[in-house]
């Protein structure tokens, strides 16, 4: 009804028409997001460890452990959500003649998410960051930016690329 509406009053008054292209406004990309939610999902995964841990474990526990295994999924979703825009959305011909293996990789970064969604084990989770560290440096290099590699100053302080916004 409402749809019918429109369309009428647009037949007389005729809307300027409103057309996009991205998810995110063009031009603002960033890998950072997905850097952060790698970070998450392995801080969250030594969450869960710490509470494995002890000796004796309890509701409030397993209440934890319910709350963090949600977060790390989705965690693992966002990281997956954010190379996909990146590469669905910013990813064209030139970024690819420039990083032939963008592909392979965002693919790459897609499945040890979908991995670290399905275990708890530590190791996934940082293969999970150092692919989306290498996606960051294939970003930033389509960018013209340099990148160097800092621990993050929070747990789990993995190093984690940064662009070098100073050069």
């Amino acid at each position: 009804m409402m749809h019918k509406v429109i369309n009428t009053l647009d037949k007389i008054i005729h809307f300027k028409t409103a057309q996009a292209h991205c998810d995110i406004p063009c031009k603002i990309y960033d890998p950072s997001t997905a850097l952060l939610a790698a970070l998450s999902c392995v801080r969250l995964m030594d969450l869960i460890k710490e509470v494995e841990s002890k000796e004796t474990t309890g509701v409030a526990d397993y209440a934890q452990i319910s709350r963090v295994v949600i977060e790390k999924e989705s965690a693992c979703t966002e990281v997956k959500e954010a190379v996909r825009i990146i590469w669905g959305d910013y990813f064209k011909a030139p970024q690819f003649e420039q990083i032939p293996n963008a592909h392979d990789l965002a693919h790459s970064v897609m499945l040890q998410a979908s991995k670290c969604k399905q275990s708890i084990d530590r190791t996934e989770g940082e293969k999970l960051v150092e692919l989306v560290n290498a996606f960051a440096e294939a970003f930033w290099l389509t960018k013209g930016v340099s990148t160097y590699r800092a621990p993050c100053p929070y747990p789990p302080m993995l190093d984690t690329v940064y662009p070098d916004l100073k050069a």
